[in-house]
């Protein structure tokens, strides 16, 4: 299952933020919230940002994928959100609001693509699978 492999990368990438979360609330002694504190409030919503659009993405994935479509197509939907997150990640820590855009770009075009692939394959095999 090509799926399997883009949601354990993704995993690591959600350890990863959130391990920079819990390292921010450490050593600015923040327990709960953000305290005001904006690396902790942007670290919080760029975790925050991946836990809200991985899922869908993955699941789109992974529907598409028993719907029989091609290798490379879920492969270039699972590289495709990697780098769109981590674009997104990456963007929010160096407040680079155009790799920030793009990354997002990606994951809603992703997102849009994998929809309209559902749906495709969802009515193909009405018409054109013999029962």
């Amino acid at each position: 299952m090509i799926t399997a492999l883009y949601a354990s990368l993704s995993a690591l990438l959600l350890v990863k933020l959130s391990l920079r979360v819990i390292s921010l609330r450490r050593k600015h002694r923040i327990s709960l919230g953000d305290g005001g504190n904006a690396d902790l409030q942007a670290a919080i919503r760029t975790q925050g940002n991946a836990t809200e659009y991985i899922p869908i993405i993955l699941i789109l994935m992974m529907l598409l994928e028993w719907a029989t479509a091609a290798w490379w197509i879920i492969h270039l939907a699972g590289i495709a959100m990697l780098v769109g997150r981590l674009f997104h990640a990456s963007a929010i820590r160096t407040n680079n609001f155009k790799h920030r855009a793009l990354g997002m770009k990606i994951t809603f075009f992703l997102i849009f693509t994998l929809a309209a692939l559902n749906i495709f394959y969802l009515i193909a095999g009405y018409f054109f699978t013999s029962t």
